[in-house]
């Protein structure tokens, strides 16, 4: 299965939906060079799938390619990125 992943800057946040639910990680800008990860949600019907996994990559991926530092304040990305170090220079 494909896991479609959304950018939505204006709402700051990455968002898969499927079925009619929406799974998403929640960032907030502290400023030009900082991203702060808040709040990773996927409802119980879509847990197992790897789904938030995918939103962490891409939020992770999107963070690099713009060229920014990330704070992991919510624990399941501090724990995504110690269990893949290659993104562990994007911490601030």
């Amino acid at each position: 299965m494909s896991i479609t992943i959304t950018h939505l800057p204006e709402k700051q946040r990455f968002e898969h939906q499927q079925n009619g639910m929406v799974a998403h990680l929640d960032y907030q800008i502290k400023n030009e060079h900082t991203l702060i990860f808040h709040h990773t949600f996927v409802p119980p019907q879509l847990e197992g799938r790897g789904i938030a996994s995918a939103l962490t990559r891409q939020a992770l991926d999107y963070a690099r390619e713009h060229g920014k530092k990330v704070i992991p304040a919510c624990s399941y990305v501090a724990v995504w990125i110690k269990r893949h170090p290659e993104y562990s220079d994007l911490t601030a």
